[in-house]
């Protein structure tokens, strides 16, 4: 049996990479900065929102920790893990391959081969996630999942929006059951998702043995309600919930909130670089 990290082989179907770096965009994407030093490869169907930013913070793995993340797309939370902590080893899990290749162009981009692997499976399918880590061998799992039920919303016409937008190849609880698989006892298991949808994920996760230890709520300014929740569970944790203070988006005076602010670290800074070079006709690249 493999550990984490362990090398292996590739399987009918299957990939898993840590290309060279290279510094250029695929044909049609473009680099969105993560920071003054760190950027990921994004295209209109798979980039990132403020959400994957939160979560990223929420998660921050623990230095040596083998950390896994599910539902990846382009992958910008594991390389803001990258890049904010110290991992031992982070596998980005995304099933459409197309987003699982803008997250190896960013690995290479950003020099992270020896921390950060893409793997393009389902995560239901446990065999296909063998090939990069053992049940009970993870750390830490972050999920920013399908917030839509199947039936439920309007549904974009393109594809790979339809697929990260609505449960219709992965339930919440499908992610939970993985996550619970493969974690360590006393894993965690982050995830954020819409406050509304909490009774039934709540539910979900006592069916897979996770039991929720930290909440927090985020809501735009104060008054609002929240449009996010940010979880953490624990495999096999005892219960008691800790209901963190909530976390305000949006300044008193506009802009965002010095937390917020905190949150974001450099990445105002990196847009400006990328704007200047924008205006100047240069590379973003």
């Amino acid at each position: 049996m493999k550990k984490a990290g362990e090398n292996f082989t590739e399987k009918e179907g299957i990939r898993l990479e840590t290309p060279q770096r290279t510094g250029a965009a695929p044909e049609g994407l473009s680099w969105e900065p993560l920071s003054r030093s760190a950027a990921v490869c994004v295209s209109r169907v798979h980039r990132f929102s403020t959400d994957t930013i939160l979560l990223a913070d929420f998660s921050l793995p623990k230095r040596g920790e083998t950390c896994a993340e599910f539902c990846a797309g382009c992958g910008a939370l594991s390389l803001l893990w990258a890049v904010r902590a110290a991992p031992a080893r982070v596998f980005a899990v995304e099933l459409q391959q197309d987003a699982a290749d803008l997250c190896r162009s960013s690995i290479a981009r950003n020099g992270l081969a020896g921390t950060v692997s893409a793997l393009c499976a389902d995560l239901r399918d446990k065999d296909a996630l063998r090939t990069a880590f053992e049940p009970g061998s993870l750390d830490r799992i972050a999920c920013n999942p399908p917030y839509q039920p199947a039936g439920a919303g309007a549904k974009s016409r393109i594809p790979g929006e339809r697929l990260a937008r609505h449960e219709e190849t992965c339930t919440f609880a499908d992610a939970a059951a993985s996550a619970a698989w493969f974690l360590r006892w006393g894993g965690k298991f982050c995830f954020c998702h819409r406050p509304d949808r909490l009774p039934a994920v709540f539910a979900d996760l006592a069916r897979a043995g996770l039991e929720p230890k930290r909440l927090r709520l985020v809501q735009h300014r104060p008054g609002r309600e929240p449009f996010l929740a940010l979880v953490e569970a624990a495999r096999g944790g005892n219960p008691g919930l800790r209901v963190l203070p909530v976390l305000i988006v949006e300044g008193e005076t506009g802009g965002w909130s010095p937390e917020m602010a905190a949150i974001y670290g450099d990445y105002p800074e990196g847009r400006l670089q990328k704007q200047a070079l924008q205006r100047k006709g240069g590379r973003t690249t």
